[in-house]
């Protein structure tokens, strides 16, 4: 667990320092900043997808995830619960700020790999370069969003504990098919971020988020019916 330690505490210290010195840079340069994290979102949404979805077994997983993990989603009015709920503590844009930030921090690769590697072998690489990436990005984001981007750590260390003990009960049965999928459709809600950043288009990437459970509950299915015999049958 000290690597997913390591990247809650970068998140933390990154959070504070771009609080404490966004007061020194000026409307414009923030401005820029903001512009770079779009644009840096879009980029490494579009990574993840080119490089997992060659990969992939299932091409068309991802976008019955997406389309059935949205229409969840606007059902329960993810985006809207949890904005109105940060408002009640934040009179900014911090539900957008923390939405983004959740899901560059939580969705990559680096974050659900490094987790994975960490419980099978010990092996904290992918989370330390994950913490040296979400140090810069805490602190860009904390100059425009504020201090309240800190509760973005616990969310994070919420999510790659459970993914770090997940594995170390499940051992190498976690397919590495799995991660691929769940990659691209993270790939996907990084990039969908990006664009709302940009101020291209309000893709309501909350209301997207139960997509990502869409391939587990695609494997685990196909794992009942592999163990069954249904499969072979058909």
């Amino acid at each position: 667990m000290i690597g997913t330690i390591v990247n809650t505490l970068t998140i933390i210290a990154g959070s504070i320092i771009g609080h404490y010195t966004k007061k020194g840079i000026k409307k414009e340069y923030r401005k820029v900043l903001f512009t770079a994290m779009g644009l840096a979102a879009m980029a490494l949404g579009f990574n993840a997808v080119s490089n997992h979805l060659p990969k992939s077994s299932y091409p068309v997983l991802f976008i019955v995830s997406l389309s059935v993990g949205g229409l969840i989603g606007t059902a329960l009015n993810i985006e809207k619960r949890f904005n109105k709920l940060v408002s009640r503590y934040s009179a900014s844009e911090l539900g957008k700020g923390l939405s983004t930030g959740i899901l560059l921090y939580c969705v990559g690769a680096l974050s659900i790999v490094g987790p994975v590697m960490s419980a099978l072998y010990g092996d904290n690489t992918f989370l330390y370069t994950n913490a040296t990436l979400d140090l810069v990005t805490s602190a860009v984001l904390a100059t425009t969003y504020g201090i309240g981007m800190i509760f973005a750590a616990p969310v994070l260390f919420i999510w790659q504990g459970s993914i770090y003990l997940l594995t170390i009960l499940a051992g190498n049965i976690i397919p590495q098919e799995l991660i691929t999928e769940i990659s691209i459709v993270g790939g996907v809600l990084i990039a969908a971020s990006g664009i709302s950043i940009l101020e291209i288009k309000d893709c309501k990437t909350l209301n997207l988020l139960p997509s990502l459970f869409v391939p587990v509950i695609f494997f685990v299915v196909k794992h009942l019916l592999t163990i069954s015999g249904f499969i072979e049958v058909i």
